[in-house]
């Protein structure tokens, strides 16, 4: 189908697409890579009667060091994040679940906060970005402010981000020397997964001092696994520790029925995909 009319407006600085924001309120759309609103508009379950495109912003690109974290603008593309070498360093897991991600053309049109923003609880880096504690940073009308990943995603489709407000940047915390995994089960290649699960773990001496993991397509929103995470933490390194963590992969979910598979699917395969990530991550 084609969209329904709308006007077009390419603000170059966060300060003039916030004005814009403020001018049209409930009748604008902001637009980053397109990925996710594109297909919405084309089958007309929305109908804007303004778009604000970020795509002119340059300070919204680019990913920088800075110091304890990495900082990625919300108009990065992910075939940017995937290739970077800060990324790879710094937040491996990222860049696992970015090489997942879609396909080639997506990856290069996509943006990270894009997604992010959208908050699609079947999303490839809304379960990554909450397992290594990311930080969003939001720009208003009064300023900007931070918020953790806890408290970002909201429900479905649903995030801290006001009406008013848009996402300029995502802080990741260095996790230098872990190892991670991100392991996804599809029926199909480049499909939303039914299920995925985002592992870093860090091994000091065969002992596994930390570990963070976070759940894809489990609930309303990104999960972390917390039970598995303290099942973990300082315990030796063995497949028997590793087994008896991921048993508890999917306490406190609340995982989606649909045509790809029931809630006790869903389960099951947390727990068979939490063991694999885990052992990926360790080394294993």
């Amino acid at each position: 189908m084609i969209p329904a009319a709308f006007d077009y407006v390419a603000p170059t600085s966060v300060e003039a697409a916030l004005a814009a924001l403020a001018q049209y309120g409930d009748e604008a759309k902001i637009i980053a890579g397109g990925q996710s609103l594109l297909p919405v508009l084309r089958m007309r379950l929305n109908a804007p009667e303004w778009i604000i495109d970020l795509g002119k912003i340059e300070s919204l690109r680019g990913i920088r060091d800075d110091g304890d974290a990495i900082v990625i603008g919300a108009m990065t593309p992910h075939s940017v994040v995937g290739s970077d070498s800060l990324v790879a360093e710094h937040a491996a897991l990222i860049s696992k679940a970015v090489e997942h991600l879609a396909d080639a053309q997506v990856r290069h049109r996509g943006t990270f906060g894009g997604a992010l923003a959208h908050a699609d609880p079947a999303g490839d880096l809304g379960a990554p970005a909450l397992a290594l504690g990311a930080q969003f940073v939001i720009a208003g009308s009064g300023g900007t402010r931070t918020v953790a990943a806890d408290d970002f995603f909201v429900d479905l489709f649903e995030t801290a981000i006001g009406e008013d407000e848009i996402l300029t940047e995502v802080r990741i915390p260095k996790h230098t020397g872990w190892g991670a995994c991100y392991e996804k089960f599809v029926r199909v290649a480049h499909q939303w997964p039914i299920v995925a699960v985002a592992a870093t773990v860090k091994v000091d001496g065969g002992t596994i001092s930390e570990a963070r993991v976070g759940l894809t397509n489990m609930g309303s929103t990104p999960l972390r696994a917390r039970a598995v995470e303290e099942a973990l933490a300082g315990q030796s390194l063995s497949e028997d520790v590793v087994r008896a963590a991921a048993e508890k992969a999917a306490d406190g979910a609340n995982p989606p029925s649909d045509l790809n598979g029931d809630a006790d699917y869903r389960r099951h395969l947390a727990t068979v995909l939490t063991r694999r990530a885990v052992v990926a991550a360790t080394g294993g």
